[in-house]
């Protein structure tokens, strides 16, 4: 989704990047282009400097994020003294989030009311393009319409204290997630197929600083299995965001936990994060 920079529209426009450019299709929404099986005339042509880049979804019917790395869950199971549970190699668990809180690239994020403990998240999404109810892993992919960066925001000490309850992630979750730059369908990818994800390099950056790197072939679950049980007893629909789960270094908790959080204290205002994956292109925001 994007908007020209001269007339900057709240909901903006679909449209397909090719090179410097991008190309406005005639579709109210992403998901409506997806509805009108991924066919829609063309019409103006903008140069990638005129215009600003939305997230590639604006109110998604629904975000479910994942815990798909296991080097995460381990290194975070670890230092509380905690063996993997047998049961996270089993269920491909996740939470709903918020998709009234979805802001894409260069949006300004802010810690949530009371916290200051804010995190980025390094993650993966698949954008749904079909409807479906209980759809089989070996029919997942094609309700994969494409792929796209994702930072779960995270305000730790909020979550510390809903996750003791039994409940949550809540306030510590749902007041940001970004994605974007924008959303790369799964052919562009093949030729990086793996069993469970991409050999595509996954990275983080905080003021310039590298803190993380991973490769998305290091997820446990593939996105087939996460379309799979996110739809066994309900639907999925176009539009919904399904976030990866954070990969492996991806996030400050993670990294303070095994080196310090005086090498890696949690953002401040000014504070700029930038994540990358490798053909998905670079997600930027800053704190203010």
């Amino acid at each position: 989704m994007f908007t020209p920079l001269e007339r900057d529209l709240e909901r903006g426009w679909p449209g397909r990047i090719e090179g410097d450019r991008v190309i406005q299709l005639a579709a109210q929404t992403l998901q409506s282009f997806f509805t009108g099986g991924s066919q829609a005339r063309e019409h103006a042509e903008y140069r990638l400097d005129e215009v600003k880049l939305l997230p590639p979804v604006l109110n998604p019917p629904a975000v479910r994020d994942f815990y798909a790395f296991e080097q995460h869950v381990r290194t975070a199971r670890a230092r509380r003294g905690l063996e993997m549970d047998p049961d996270w190699y089993e269920l491909p668990v996740f939470y709903f989030s918020n998709p009234y809180a979805v802001n894409g690239p260069d949006d300004p994020v802010s810690a949530p009311p009371g916290s200051r403990e804010l995190d980025f998240e390094l993650e993966v999404a698949a954008v749904v393009g079909r409807h479906g109810a209980d759809v089989a892993a070996a029919d997942a992919e094609s309700f994969i319409a494409g792929y796209t960066v994702m930072n779960d925001w995270s305000a730790r000490d909020l979550q510390r204290r809903e996750m003791k309850l039994s409940m949550g992630p809540v306030k510590g979750k749902d007041f940001a997630t970004t994605l974007g730059p924008w959303l790369v369908t799964p052919d562009e990818l093949a030729p990086y197929r793996t069993d469970t994800g991409y050999a595509l390099a996954m990275t983080a950056t905080v003021n310039g600083v590298e803190y993380s790197r991973a490769s998305w072939a290091d997820v446990y679950f593939g996105f087939d299995q996460m379309v799979e049980y996110a739809s066994r007893g309900t639907r999925v629909a176009p539009g919904d965001v399904l976030g990866s789960g954070t990969c492996g270094t991806g996030c400050i908790l993670e990294l303070s936990l095994v080196h310090g959080s005086e090498k890696y204290p949690w953002l401040v205002p000014g504070d700029e994060v930038v994540l990358e994956v490798e053909g998905l292109g670079r997600l930027r925001n800053v704190v203010r």
